[in-house]
């Protein structure tokens, strides 16, 4: 396998906290290497959620199905940990779906190993305790700007925070993400001069 696969994941986890090289080399080993095309699953409605991942590079989106009508709830590009929290944490199965929307490269490592490297290192369970938390606010903050943000706000934020995905993603899930119709979504776009 190719060893700079793993090149961006050593940086990522160094972005949190000081790693010595062998205890991160050692935790890294217990990575799976998974590639999807466009349109396939990680995870499924159903599934049992035994790990977290890491998106190398790619894009993913996170859903679930309300009343036969796909509810993106984020979507996910390179360098980023990720995982359905509720499903991993609560051990319950997934209510969501995780989907490559275009051919993407994810490394993946089991909870059970995870939680024993972070039993073995402090500064790797330093690690753990960090990128978890990064993921509970990131929900967290997304559901807060749902909830208390108009339309035209959620859109010029993603035209500001996160441009590429306007090209990366096709107009009908963007509309899903902001909570809005398509229909709505142009309507917006022509009103603020976007579209």
């Amino acid at each position: 396998m190719d060893p700079d696969v793993f090149k961006n994941i050593r940086k990522k986890v160094l972005s949190y906290t000081h790693v010595d090289q062998p205890q991160l080399e050692d935790a890294l080993r217990f990575y799976d290497v998974i590639t999807l095309s466009k349109g396939e699953r990680l995870i499924s409605e159903g599934d049992m959620v035994n790990f977290f991942y890491y998106l190398d590079s790619g894009c993913i989106s996170y859903y679930k199905m309300e009343e036969g009508e796909q509810k993106v709830l984020e979507f996910y590009t390179q360098d980023v940990f990720f995982t359905d929290l509720i499903a991993y944490v609560k051990g319950v199965p997934s209510q969501c779906y995780l989907e490559a929307l275009e051919p993407s490269v994810i490394l993946a490592v089991r909870k059970d190993r995870a939680e024993k490297s972070f039993e073995t290192s402090h500064q790797l369970e330093r690690f753990g305790r960090l990128s978890m938390q990064e993921a509970f606010l990131k929900l967290f903050h997304r559901v807060d700007r749902t909830n208390n943000r108009s339309n035209e706000e959620r859109y010029l934020r993603i035209l500001h925070k996160r441009p590429d995905l306007l090209q990366r993603v096709p107009q009908y899930l963007i509309a899903s993400y902001l909570g809005i119709t398509p229909v709505g979504l142009s309507k917006l776009r022509k009103r603020l001069g976007k579209g």
